[in-house]
């Protein structure tokens, strides 16, 4: 029977309940399970060394502190935008997420969480950091 080593690839279900116990996010709602290889920077660490051992078919649950999942919110990753930025298109309303480029290209998201006069306040941190989460896995298939 496979288990999950420090190189596998995984196709696993996966749950993230907050402490409130409501599903932040569940790969079986959007009904298409996750895959991944193991050590590929894409987890963390400590959720890795949850996984490792799991067997094919087998179902797990943890619980992990916020800098062991998601981190803690980091003070640099809020930035202030200037309101003229912002357009019909891509209004400035506090709880809307809307993508900014980063640096080298890519889409980085940012939750706007304050506007006031001409100044946008929009959080870069991942919209869980700082919370307690668990995982419920299910095992799909394990490759290597």
């Amino acid at each position: 029977m496979l288990v999950i080593t420090e190189n596998s690839e995984v196709l696993m279900h996966f749950s993230i309940k907050l402490e409130d116990g409501s599903v932040a996010e569940s790969t079986q709602a959007m009904g298409k399970p996750a895959k991944f290889r193991m050590g590929d920077g894409s987890l963390t660490d400590n959720f890795e060394r949850c996984l490792l051992g799991l067997a094919e078919g087998e179902k797990s649950q943890f619980v992990l502190e916020p800098e062991d999942a998601f981190g803690l919110p980091n003070p640099d990753n809020i930035h202030h935008v200037d309101l003229a930025r912002f357009g019909a298109e891509a209004p400035a309303e506090v709880g809307t997420i809307i993508a900014f480029s980063g640096p080298d290209g890519q889409d980085i998201p940012g939750v706007i969480t304050a506007v006031v006069g001409d100044s946008v306040t929009v959080d870069f941190n991942h919209p869980l950091a700082g919370q307690r989460v668990t995982f419920d896995v299910e095992v799909v298939g394990i490759e290597g």
